[in-house]
């Protein structure tokens, strides 16, 4: 087996714009190196490093390859661990799946670690890729921290092949979707590859607040779709009051603007949430592990309130900016979905892959907002 340099070898690391280097290897992040002096919260630190969207990119003649890495899982206090998986997928279209027994498991209860349980690195076969040259990428776990270790290969590695379309997407867990059974299952994910779009994926869990770091790194990086899904970290953590969402939400739609200023732009609102659609924030767990919204309307944003500012909002804008778009997140996902929410607030991974049909119909199909930018990959199909 031939050892790859990951850091300045043929290997792309797509969707990640910083790199951290280790003693021992390299950690993906998903946010550009300036904004770690300002990611204070302690869940969020636990989030910019999970690698959704995150993949290494290549060609290659080789059947086999190996992986070394240092994986670092999460499981919330309330549910059983969720698989975590690394996919390999060959000329655009087969994918391996192999999933991640090893590394520490961290247990997680309203965003803090409460205790973990260490482990050791991981070697990641994928085998039977094929002897004859073909496009290679290898999809890192959406749900984990991943630290790269060592990328070895029996045959010739060179650089592989970008698409040439870049979507962004900011969003919430119901973007980061921890709970699919594997990163190309992750609905955004699995759009990006049926459109052929490069995806970079800036959704995190428990922290989609209209941050300005968030809407400046969308601003600076290059995109030909940018799509924001917000407004439920909102209403679940009561973060802002109507005074303050409606300037934040105009203040970071401004931001993206200033670096796109005619890229389509689609603003989502929330999924449906039965608990919060007439009730505000915090939205607590139970001592099953389901989701309770526990404010008084009167005081708070409710999930149908939200939606309401978000749809006025991106209309009132749409006058003076054709690129501009709202879709009512529960066109994605609504009342007749909600038995698939598993803790009565995420979907699970059946629910994922529903959310990610409906998008690309609505977005990037042939009856979609943009059905220019959604073309096929550029071989094959997704599974």
């Amino acid at each position: 087996m031939l050892k790859i340099d990951l850091e300045n070898g043929p290997v792309t690391i797509a969707g990640a714009l910083d790199v951290e280097r280790t003693p021992t290897g390299l950690i993906p992040r998903r946010l550009p190196a300036w904004t770690r002096p300002q990611l204070t919260d302690p869940y969020l630190r636990l989030m910019v490093p999970r690698p959704a969207g995150v993949r290494l990119v290549f060609r290659t003649e080789a059947d086999n390859v190996e992986l070394d890495v240092f994986v670092t899982r999460f499981r919330n206090a309330y549910f059983p661990l969720f698989p975590v998986a690394f996919d390999a997928v060959a000329s655009w279209c087969r994918v391996i799946s192999e999933e991640v027994r090893g590394g520490d498991v961290c247990v997680v209860r309203a965003g803090q670690v409460v205790e973990t349980e260490r482990g050791k690195p991981e070697t990641i076969r994928f085998e039977g890729l094929g002897t004859s040259w073909k496009d290679v990428e290898i999809w890192l776990p959406q749900a984990a921290i991943v630290e790269l270790r060592e990328l070895r290969a029996d045959g010739i590695v060179a650089p592989g092949k970008l698409p040439g379309r870049r979507w962004v997407h900011y969003g919430s867990s119901i973007s980061h979707c921890a709970e699919a059974g594997s990163p190309t299952d992750a609905w955004p994910t699995w759009v990006a590859r049926r459109a052929g779009l490069d995806l970079t994926s800036l959704a995190f869990a428990g922290n989609c607040h209209l941050d300005p770091f968030a809407s400046r790194t969308i601003r600076d990086v290059p995109a030909d779709v940018v799509t924001l899904k917000v407004g439920i970290n909102v209403q679940n953590l009561d973060s802002l009051k109507e005074r303050t969402f409606v300037p934040a939400l105009h203040g970071f739609l401004d931001t993206v603007r200033d670096g796109h200023p005619r890229t389509p732009l689609l603003v989502v609102s929330p999924i449906i949430c039965p608990t919060a659609e007439d009730r505000a924030g915090p939205t607590v767990q139970d001592e099953t592990g389901r989701y309770h919204a526990t404010g008084d309307p009167s005081s708070g944003l409710t999930l149908s309130r939200i939606r309401t500012l978000i749809e006025e909002i991106t209309e009132t804008r749409a006058e003076r900016d054709p690129h501009l778009r709202y879709l009512d997140g529960r066109a994605l996902f609504g009342p007749g979905d909600a038995d698939d929410l598993y803790d009565g607030l995420h979907p699970n991974a059946d629910g994922y892959r529903r959310i990610g049909e409906r998008f690309h119909a609505r977005v990037f199909g042939p009856d979609g907002l943009w059905p220019e930018l959604g073309g096929s990959p550029i071989e094959g199909r997704p599974r």
